[in-house]
């Protein structure tokens, strides 16, 4: 790695994808009530926050973008959230898609699709030394 790549690699403190609203309330409610924290940065974007991991919900909405839009999030107990998925009715709430955890060859994964379009991929992801 050149030095250049290692100072900046130093300065990068945080990473945030930009995500798609065709609704802002509806998206804004809907991750709020999977568990997510919102804090407005502007009229039109809100941060939401899960822990030490968040995206930025836009009030932007382009239906190709959307459609093709995947986030990846590693979870270490799928179980206990595909439970809070299933008890939220997201599906009868929100009209949205979800698939219950099944193995995969990269792993353990469930789906959830958001209102406006974007895929959610939940995998489980191992603890050390144990496997997948």
């Amino acid at each position: 790695m050149s030095g250049q790549a290692i100072d900046l690699a130093n300065t990068v403190k945080v990473m945030r994808p930009v995500l798609p609203a065709k609704n802002f309330d509806i998206s804004k409610r809907f991750y709020t009530d999977l568990g997510f924290r919102s804090r407005m940065l502007s009229d039109g974007l809100v941060e939401m926050r899960l822990g030490s991991c968040a995206f930025i919900l836009q009030n932007f909405y382009v239906q190709q973008w959307a459609d093709n839009c995947v986030v990846h999030m590693g979870v270490s107990d799928l179980d206990a959230l595909w439970n809070h998925i299933v008890a939220l009715d997201l599906r009868a709430r929100y009209g949205v898609k979800t698939d219950a955890p099944r193995r995969q060859d990269w792993g353990l994964v469930a789906a959830v699709v958001d209102p406006s379009g974007v895929l959610w991929r939940i995998a489980k992801i191992a603890a050390l030394g144990e496997q997948n």
